[in-house]
Formats: C-alpha cells, sequence, structure tokens
C-alpha cells in the first residue's frame, strides 16, 4: 500500500507570529493566539512529535517559545534564568511529550504546566532566592520548598474541569467567555468551575497547613 507522504509543518512567512525556522531571542508573551488552523497545525506537530520528529519539536519552540518564556519569568523573576527554564523546558518536551493526551488538557495548557515544574524545580536550585519574591510580600514562608509542594498538591487535587478551567484563566488569561468557547460550554459553568476550582485549592492548601497567599487569592479574585 502507498503512503501518502508527509506534509511538511508550514514555516510562516515574515512578519507573521511564525516568521523563520530560528527565534534570535525570546520576548514575553502573555496571550496565546488561537484559531482553527492554529489548533490544526499544533495537533499534527504534536502527533509528529510524539514520533520523534525534531522539526516538529522546532515547529512548537517557535510557536510557544515566547508564552513559556514570559509565564516562568514571572516564577523565576530573572531574565537570564527565565530564558535558560525555557530552554530546559523544551529540552525536556523532547522526551515528556509521550505522556500528553489531548483528551485532558489543550497542548499549550500541558505545556505551561510542566513550564512551571521546571522553573518550580529552577528556583529550589537556587536557594539563595528570598521566598517573598517568589510567593509575595506578604506571605513570606520559612520553608519556600514546601510552600511550592503544597500549591502543586492543591492544584493537583482539582478535578479535571476545574484544573483547565483555572488554567485557561489565571495561567494563559483567557476571558470566561473565551473558555466557555473553547471547551464547549456556557459562560455561567465556567464561573461555577473557577469559584469551585479556588474554593478546593483553598481547603486543600489549609488541609497541607499552608494557608492560601492573600496576595494570590486576591489576584484570583480581580481576574474573576
Amino acid at each position: 500500500m502507498n503512503r501518502e507522504p508527509r506534509r511538511a509543518l508550514p514555516v510562516p512567512e515574515a512578519n507573521t507570529p511564525w516568521a523563520g525556522g530560528t527565534k534570535d531571542r525570546l520576548v514575553a508573551k502573555a496571550t496565546v493566539e488561537s484559531s482553527p488552523e492554529i489548533e490544526r497545525l499544533v495537533s499534527r506537530a504534536v502527533t509528529r512529535a510524539k514520533q520523534g520528529d525534531r522539526d516538529a519539536v522546532r515547529f512548537l519552540y517557535l510557536r510557544y517559545a515566547d508564552n513559556v518564556f514570559g509565564y516562568v519569568r514571572t516564577i523565576v523573576r530573572h531574565h537570564h534564568d527565565a530564558e535558560d527554564v525555557t530552554q530546559q523546558v523544551f529540552a525536556k518536551l523532547i522526551t515528556a511529550i509521550a505522556k500528553y493526551e489531548p483528551r485532558g488538557v489543550p497542548f499549550v495548557a500541558w505545556l505551561l504546566r510542566m513550564s512551571h515544574n521546571v522553573a518550580v524545580d529552577a528556583v529550589r536550585a537556587r536557594r539563595s532566592t528570598p521566598a517573598a519574591e517568589i510567593f509575595g510580600h506578604d506571605a513570606v514562608c520559612d520553608d519556600a520548598s514546601e510552600r511550592a509542594r503544597s500549591l502543586l498538591a492543591a492544584f493537583a487535587a482539582l478535578p479535571t474541569d476545574q484544573r483547565q478551567v483555572v488554567v485557561l484563566r489565571h495561567v494563559l488569561g483567557l476571558s470566561p467567555v473565551e473558555i466557555a468557547e473553547r471547551l464547549g460550554r456556557t459562560s455561567s459553568s465556567v464561573y461555577g468551575l473557577q469559584n469551585r476550582g479556588r474554593r478546593t485549592m483553598c481547603a486543600e492548601l489549609q488541609r497541607l497547613d499552608s494557608t492560601p497567599l492573600t496576595s494570590a487569592r486576591g489576584r484570583m479574585a480581580a481576574a474573576a
């Protein structure tokens, strides 16, 4: 049986978000562009990357490196450290992508969750970093590593639907309307999942003896 030749993933023309085959520098980017065409190309790239296609990994790097860089910089704080973490994320992606299942969360949300873990590991390795720099000056923790583990445990305790909404709302910065469109839900159900997700995380942090941070809670309330 003759197989259809694999089509190359497009490298867009100059002056487009995907321009060029290399990236000279990283620029912090908070928003994630999305469209049916982008989602289709990303899905193809993920499938190929799982098969060991390095060009597909490069495609994903060009597409999301600025988003990863912008996110991890909010954790590690320093520009050069954020660049190093971003490179570590995409080096890890080569093997970790085999674990990604599209039925769980959108690829970019999964990628940012992995980026969070890599960034937290980098902060742990840099023991001289003040805890207030990571968690907020109003809630300095004597044990930053323990606080990070508590936050990750609280996030992991969320049901899948609540976790999806929390990531899309508070990591990717999508509006409830945009989340509703992406997940095929109503805006009211998104608000409900968001509120339940916050309550679940607060309850889990309290159970772990790690009182929720007032600054983080305020930011989440402001984004509601």
